[in-house]
């Protein structure tokens, strides 16, 4: 935060924003109002612009309206009120935002405690239920987004209320768990130094299973197909848009997506042993809501109850896909309005 949490706050708006590798997105909200009603939503790609300032100067020009501080979440690891972030190359700090715009606040957080910080929030009709479980009241609530990259987040009750936590377990190592994986770990090794998890979990990690598969001979590329991803400035929704339409000699698209799915649901259900995650699991990013008849086509669940001896645990979880088109957007707004509410933290 860039100013000291004695001052007396203002009376303004919120500003809170989504930075995300791809897009960032930036709306205005009353504290004292309706988050769920926020005004003037825009979105910024990323590559056309050389940093967060750049974007927010062109969001307020022209624009009288008084804000009093803002938050963002962003995709990286927060130290110090400054993030680097990790799949574009910006960097963002609170104090300069303060100076260069005249708030009386800013803070920054990852992107994940954003999304997780949004879920006691969300409806019923804004997700969608892979799981129905048996949820513990109160219970440890796990988070894990794919989009461009990994990110893993989770909430803990406390003093009455969820708090969220990020993570940047996106970064830990890939855990093959069948052998197929084990060939694509050894093929990725080659590619990397370290194999991360998002390196196959991720919009990022799409590609690296598609390449996987062609190089090893477990699947063939058609002429059609290889133009269509030379002519694309990103194949990531080439191999998504083919594999979720089945389309004839699309084949190795679909073992793509089966792949990542078998990754993710894996993932998902480590990270909820890990982190007795029995309020429930929760599946945010960009990718899921694109790709939901794969969650069934490929068995998630079943990959996700698979582990030996603790299935009838893993039943009870509740598993979620957040379907809310801006979760990260409303958790960086309710971070915000917290901190204006409570700035120690209470």
């Amino acid at each position: 935060m860039a100013s000291t949490k004695k001052q007396k706050r203002k009376t303004g708006l919120l500003l809170a924003g989504d930075i995300g590798a791809t897009n960032t997105r930036v709306a205005l909200f009353d504290p004292e109002g309706d988050l769920r009603k926020p005004t003037r939503v825009n979105t910024y790609a990323g590559a056309d612009y050389p940093g967060l300032v750049e974007v927010l100067r062109d969001y307020l020009k022209g624009s009288d309206t008084p804000v009093v501080a803002a938050c963002f979440g962003a995709a990286g690891p927060v130290v110090e009120g400054q993030v680097s972030l990790t799949n574009i190359n910006w960097v963002v700090n609170s104090a300069e935002l303060c100076a260069k715009f005249g708030w009386q606040f800013a803070w920054l957080i990852n992107d994940l405690k954003a999304i997780a910080n949004a879920i006691p929030l969300l409806e019923p009709d804004e997700l969608k239920m892979l799981n129905a479980g048996i949820p513990e009241k109160h219970g440890t609530i796990a988070v894990i987004a794919p989009g461009t990259g990994l990110g893993i987040g989770y909430l803990t009750w406390a003093a009455g209320r969820y708090r969220a936590y990020a993570t940047e377990g996106g970064h830990a190592d890939f855990a093959p768990v069948n052998a197929i994986q084990d060939e694509m770990l050894g093929y990725l090794r080659g590619k990397f130094k370290q194999v991360a998890i998002e390196h196959v979990c991720g919009g990022v990690g799409l590609p690296n299973i598609y390449e996987f598969l062609k190089a090893s001979g477990r699947a063939e590329e058609p002429a059609w197909l290889a133009n269509e991803l030379v002519t694309s400035p990103d194949p990531t929704p080439v191999i998504v848009d083919n594999a979720m339409a089945a389309k004839p000699g699309s084949e190795i698209c679909q073992q793509t997506m089966e792949i990542f799915i078998t990754v993710l649901a894996g993932e998902a259900g480590s990270l909820a042993l890990q982190l007795g995650a029995t309020g429930g699991i929760y599946i945010g990013g960009g990718i899921p809501p694109r790709i939901l008849p794969a969650f069934e086509r490929y068995g998630f669940m079943q990959t996700f109850l698979a582990k030996t001896g603790y299935e009838y645990y893993l039943e009870r979880f509740p598993v979620n896909i957040i379907l809310h088109p801006e979760p990260g957007l409303l958790g960086a707004a309710d971070y915000g309005v917290q901190q204006l509410h409570y700035p120690e933290g209470v």
